[in-house]
């Protein structure tokens, strides 16, 4: 099982071989990017648990890509490390103040960067950042977002679900279902870049629930195009005899077999003209509900 995502971003193709070698040797699950704007282009398409960024690239610079990622919404929590030849304090206190989350300087050993990925990665992880498995806010900073959602004028708040989840977790296998919730977040990020905006939030609240922090006029497309999508895509997830019966037999107690239907999404919507909320409370229960009538309608 992979111990997380990381992403090299350095134009130096000794250094990034080498990285990425070391690191999968050490169970990550590695990509490389040699330009700023890969790196960019990288993230959004699949959130990497962390970035280990050259400060010196081709096209723009390591401080320009760190200020894009912690200036959108969602890769703004990714941790950062910065990978450099300099060795000044100006160069170290300038990244730390864009948010990067360490600094090591080149020609570096390897074994000190393991322990600083690790370390931070952990730390994104104890402190209820990520959720391991698909990269995204989890706990603490989805309370966040949605108490700074909540004093905004004009938003919305969609509550995801999918539908028969355990049932494929059952037969398939945790290998399996955790491939579908990576697949879910990056479908949900494809989505948005292309309906949605920079400012936009997307969530791993545990299990298979997501939720997305929109603004309210963009909202329906937004849950119209991830269920159609969704719908056509996670067939690819199942063998050949399932999707064409269009249900899998679930092993039950006593040895019987029990049907149970393919994954459907479930998306409930709450936008800031539903009323007046006093706590996020009210806002992720409404939107639980909204959820749960869609079910019933599906």
């Amino acid at each position: 099982m992979s111990k997380g995502r990381i992403l090299v971003v350095e134009d130096d193709s000794d250094i990034s071989n080498m990285l990425r070698i070391y690191f999968s040797g050490q169970g990550f699950e590695v990509t490389v990017a040699p330009r700023g704007s890969d790196a960019l282009s990288l993230t959004r398409q699949k959130l990497p648990n962390l970035i280990v960024l050259d400060i010196m690239l081709p096209d723009m610079d390591g401080y320009a890509v760190c200020r894009s990622l912690r200036t959108t919404t969602r890769t703004s929590h990714i941790p950062i490390i910065f990978l450099t030849q300099k060795d000044e304090r100006g160069d170290r206190i300038a990244g730390l103040e864009l948010g990067a989350d360490d600094y090591i300087t080149k020609p570096f050993d390897i074994e000190e960067l393991r322990l600083r990925v690790q370390n931070a990665i952990a730390r994104a992880e104890r402190e209820s950042l990520t959720d391991p498995r698909t990269g995204l806010p989890s706990g603490r900073l989805i309370e966040e977002q949605l108490r700074r959602m909540i004093r905004g004028a004009e938003w919305a708040l969609l509550d995801i679900r999918l539908s028969n989840f355990e049932a494929f977790r059952e037969v398939y296998g945790f290998v399996a279902a955790d491939d579908v919730l990576r697949f879910t977040a990056i479908l949900i990020g494809e989505v948005l870049d292309r309906f949605g905006t920079s400012e936009d939030f997307v969530g791993h609240a545990g299990g298979d629930n997501y939720i997305i922090v929109t603004g309210a006029s963009a909202a329906p497309t937004i849950r119209d195009q991830i269920k159609e999508r969704f719908a056509e895509e996670i067939l690819t997830h199942y063998s050949f005899i399932d999707r064409e019966q269009g249900y899998i037999l679930v092993p039950s107690d006593g040895g019987a077999q029990q049907k149970a239907d393919l994954m459907t999404m479930m998306v409930g919507i709450v936008e800031s003209g539903d009323g007046k909320f006093a706590d996020i409370r009210e806002i992720t229960e409404m939107a639980a509900e909204a959820r749960r009538r869609d079910t019933a309608s599906a």
